[in-house]
């Protein structure tokens, strides 16, 4: 029988995936026959693996990919493609976003070029949002004239990756053009 009292102190400390951990192994007799020490690394790992699950849940939604579920793993490497797979997996690293690099990828529309990499870094910890270029420039000039182009800009530097999907699909005036420069002198 589990012990209320403890269960809601778990919750009161949010340990949700101690919780859920300890109520599975009241029900399971297999994790009887485990000796306490193995009993609590199950529950840290599994309050480790739920703490992961949401940071990666919330970075996603953050992120505002229109398909979150797409991922390296789902990749479709027939020679046809055209696909180098080294470059990919070197991609998938996310090696070029730790050290502070841009990376611009192009390509035929629709081929899922931003969802898998902006969902890698995700995966990966990394902090995402994904826009398309002509709203973003669009933010920008309303944020100039709301007086919140600092904020703005502030905000967007601190995401480690910004991809912006559909660039230079249409003429940049050169206001555009130096709220694009000033957004990327704040990232460096």
């Amino acid at each position: 029988m589990l012990n209320e009292h403890t269960l809601d102190q778990l919750r009161g400390l949010r340990l949700d995936g101690m919780v859920h951990a300890l109520a599975d192994q009241a029900t399971s007799t297999a994790a009887t026959e485990l000796n306490f020490e193995e009993r609590l690394a199950m529950l840290v790992q599994r309050e480790i693996d739920w703490r992961d699950g949401k940071r990666l849940t919330r970075l996603l939604k953050a992120a505002k990919l229109k398909v979150a579920s797409a991922c390296i793993e789902d990749i479709d490497w027939r020679g046809s493609r055209g696909l180098d797979r080294s470059l990919v997996t070197t991609l998938a690293g996310c090696d070029w976003l730790r050290h502070g690099r841009c990376v611009l990828i192009t390509g035929a529309t629709g081929v899922g070029k931003t969802w898998l990499l902006a969902q890698q870094a995700a995966r990966s910890g990394f902090t995402v949002l994904y826009t398309r270029a002509p709203r973003l420039l669009e933010e920008l000039r309303v944020a100039h004239g709301d007086g919140s182009f600092g904020r703005r800009l502030a905000h967007l530097a601190r995401i480690d990756l910004l991809a912006i999907d559909d660039f230079a699909i249409a003429p940049v005036t050169a206001a555009e053009r130096n709220d694009l420069l000033e957004l990327l002198d704040d990232r460096v």
